[in-house]
């Protein structure tokens, strides 16, 4: 028997903090959605009174009876959406790419999570591909090809038909990943027809930002990455539970941007839980105690908000409009020794106090090679290595020598030993921040985001979605 349901979607708070115009597939996951679905009793007894809207109060019983064996969270592997079919395969198809970019490791529990997960990414695909066609857009499959190829070539390394060929033995296919950039080109230029025309930004309103980054130069920013799940009384425990299995799957070593742009419902899930640039006071109270309190590379959550639950993880920080010293570019040569395979801990750990010692003596990088052959060492030399690319521990060493300074020597029994001179040094200069045209650009992104939201919101109001 077959089941028809019309589409609600909370949106969290963070939903319209970042614009996701962009296209996903650098990342190889859908753009994901979260649906739930509600059903009004009208008369029944010791009812809730929901948030009135353009269809008036919910009145749903506080202790509803449950008639049937339906479980609404359980849904098989295919649906047909406003008359168009999403098989079992298209399923299996996306979520192989989605296996892959968390490096095949995925428990047989959370491959059920990511299979539903899935299938509403490919409703909302479908959705949006859908209102693209009734609107008289098309993508042509010469462009689809174009941009499949780039992929293939920046995102792979490989051409077509090895790119082919490699995601067949993942167990996906070109057709999915084609399918997913058709999906996210449709949707973008839907929205450049139907939404950023009747978006405005003022002048008066990009000075007046302009004026209030000036006013904030030197405080701190935060680049933060955030999965937002929503919650209510009824389902407030389990949300919790599920957003607690996947902060242990990051921990485990679990990609952020995958699983944001899985499970996070707000819109920033498009670009991996990105929110970009932001200080502390745009953040609810309970996300800014939280994130004041974190390092870079730090992992935090599950946090109890408003409507929610959120995850978060900081990316980067910074102070505004000031330079930032990691942005420096150094010039470096790496020494480095091996060790004899199964050779001692304390063998090893002699030669690489000799190593040390010896490294003590070079004067500078103009004695480098000469030092190293006596060494018997490998030398390599780069001078286009930005600070904040190297390991956070080794940022702070190197920032902290002056040219011709050696690091101490770090590395294991297993890699061997290296060290790093420093050779040269070129600071960043001061940051003025964007431009104006830059600025009113990410203010009309982000209002555009904001309307693009609601739009697939009531397209997945409106659609019929039929389960076998």
């Amino acid at each position: 028997m077959k089941r028809s349901f019309r589409l609600l979607a909370p949106i969290g708070f963070s939903t319209f903090r970042r614009p996701a115009l962009m296209l996903g597939v650098a990342a190889m996951v859908a753009t994901p959605i979260a649906g739930g679905i509600a059903h009004a009793q009208a008369g029944a007894p010791d009812a809730v009174e929901g948030p009135s809207g353009a269809s008036g109060a919910l009145n749903i019983p506080a202790n509803p009876r449950i008639f049937g064996k339906s479980d609404p969270n359980v849904r098989r592997a295919t649906a047909v959406v406003n008359g168009e079919i999403i098989t079992g395969t298209d399923i299996d198809q996306r979520l192989a790419l989605i296996v892959n970019a968390n490096g095949g490791k995925v428990n047989p529990e959370e491959m059920d999570r990511l299979r539903l997960q899935v299938l509403r990414n490919l409703i909302d695909e479908t959705l949006q591909i859908q209102e693209a066609k009734a609107a008289d857009i098309d993508i042509p499959d010469e462009e689809v090809m174009d941009s499949y190829t780039r992929v293939a070539q920046q995102n792979f390394g490989k051409d077509v038909a090895a790119l082919d060929k490699y995601l067949a033995g993942i167990g996906s296919s070109g057709a999915s990943l084609k399918r997913q950039i058709k999906g996210e080109m449709a949707w973008q230029r839907l929205l450049r027809r139907n939404v950023q025309p009747f978006i405005n930004v003022s002048d008066e309103e990009v000075k007046e930002m302009m004026d209030r980054l000036k006013a904030a130069k030197g405080t701190e920013e935060y680049r933060i990455g955030e999965i937002y799940l929503s919650a209510n009384d009824q389902n407030r425990t389990a949300v919790e539970a599920n957003a607690q299995k996947i902060v242990d799957q990051l921990k485990q070593g679990g990609s952020f941007v995958a699983y944001a742009r899985q499970f996070s419902e707000a819109s920033t899930a498009a670009v991996g839980g990105d929110l970009g640039w932001i200080k502390l006071a745009q953040l609810p109270a309970e996300l800014a105690v939280a994130a004041g309190q974190m390092s870079a590379g730090q992992l935090v959550g599950p946090i109890p908000v408003s409507g929610g639950f959120s995850i978060l993880y900081l990316i980067d920080k910074r102070q505004v409009l000031t330079a930032d010293p990691r942005d420096a570019l150094l010039s470096l040569k790496q020494i480095s020794i091996t060790f004899p395979k199964g050779i001692a801990e304390k063998d090893a750990t002699t030669k690489a106090a000799t190593f040390a010692s010896a490294v003590k003596d070079i004067h500078g990088c103009g004695e480098a090679e000469a030092a190293s052959a006596k060494l018997g060492a490998t030398i390599v030399a780069n001078d286009q290595i930005k600070a904040r690319d190297l390991p956070p521990a080794l940022q702070d060493m190197l920032l902290k020598l002056s040219v011709g300074e050696a690091t101490p020597p770090f590395g294991s029994v297993e890699d061997g030993v290296r060290v790093l001179l420093l050779c040269g040094r070129d600071d960043p200069k001061e940051t003025s921040g964007p431009n104006f045209d830059q600025l009113q650009a990410q203010m009309e992104d982000e209002r555009v985001n904001k309307r693009a939201q609601t739009y697939l919101r009531d397209l997945r109001r409106d659609a019929v979605i039929e389960y076998d």
